[in-house]
C-alpha cells in the first residue's frame, strides 16, 4: 500500500527539540522527511546537527533568490550536507534556475512559488497585477523549461500547477483545523491529498504539543 508521504517542518534552533521531533514522529503508516528552514540552517549548531544526520529524508529549506552565479555557488556550498531536496525561488528567473539546477546534482532542486503567507491584496501590495493562481501557472511553466524536480506551492493551486508541471508537488500550508497562524491559503491534508499533493509539509500541528498524538491524529485523519 502506497504510503502518504509528510515533511515536517523542523522549525526551531533547538537541537534537542530537533532531536525529539525525528524520534517522536516515527511511523510505518506515514512516509516522513524533515525540513530544515532559515531558522535551523542558520543557527549556530544547525549546520553541523544536519551533516551528521544519517538514514533520513532531508530538506534544505534555503529558498534561494539571487543572481545565477550566487545561486549556483550557494548550492555548491552546500553539497556536503547532502540534501534529498533543495528550494529556490522560481522568481529568481530562467537563468538562475538553470545555473541552480547544473550545479544540484542529486539533489532534487524545488521552485517555490508565491509563498503560502500571501493573498492577491499582499502580491498588489508589491506591485503585481495578476492574481496568484496566473501567477503560479506562468512558474509553473518556467520550472518546467528549467527542468526543476519539484514545485512549492498552496494545495489551492495544485490543479493549476498539473496543467504544465507532471513532477512532484510539495504543498505547505496545511492545517488540521481552522487555525491559520500565519498562513493565507490553507487546505486539510486529506484536502491537499485529494487536489494532488505528493508531499505534505506539516510544522506546528504535529510538533506543537503531544508529537505522538499528533502523527497519530493525522493518521486518523487520512483514514
Amino acid at each position: 500500500m502506497k504510503k502518504n508521504k509528510i515533511f515536517i517542518a523542523c522549525d526551531s534552533t533547538n537541537i534537542l527539540k530537533i532531536r525529539e521531533i525525528i524520534k517522536k514522529s516515527k511511523t510505518s503508516k506515514l512516509k516522513i522527511g524533515y525540513k530544515f528552514g532559515l531558522e535551523f540552517l542558520n543557527s549556530k549548531n544547525g549546520r553541523k546537527f544536519v551533516s551528521k544526520l544519517k538514514n533520513q529524508i532531508t530538506f534544505g529549506d534555503y529558498k534561494f533568490s539571487d543572481i545565477p552565479n550566487t545561486c549556483s555557488s550557494a548550492i555548491k556550498a552546500i553539497k556536503d550536507l547532502k540534501f534529498n531536496y533543495c528550494t529556490i525561488h522560481i522568481s529568481s528567473g530562467l537563468e538562475a534556475l538553470k545555473a541552480a539546477k547544473q550545479a544540484s546534482g542529486r539533489t532534487k532542486l524545488v521552485g517555490v512559488t508565491i509563498l503560502t503567507s500571501l493573498d492577491n491584496k499582499a502580491l498588489k501590495e508589491i506591485g503585481f497585477n495578476k492574481d496568484i493562481k496566473k501567477l503560479i501557472y506562468y512558474q509553473a511553466k518556467l520550472a518546467k523549461k528549467a527542468k526543476l524536480d519539484a514545485i512549492v506551492c498552496s494545495a489551492q493551486e495544485v490543479q493549476v500547477v498539473k496543467k504544465v508541471f507532471r513532477k512532484e508537488i510539495i504543498t505547505p500550508g496545511i492545517r488540521f483545523n481552522s487555525k491559520l497562524d500565519d498562513q493565507k491559503r490553507v487546505l486539510t491534508p486529506k484536502q491537499a491529498y485529494k487536489n494532488g499533493s505528493d508531499w505534505l509539509v506539516i510544522g506546528r500541528p504535529i510538533t506543537k504539543g503531544n508529537i505522538k498524538k499528533n502523527i497519530q491524529s493525522l493518521i486518523n485523519h487520512l483514514n
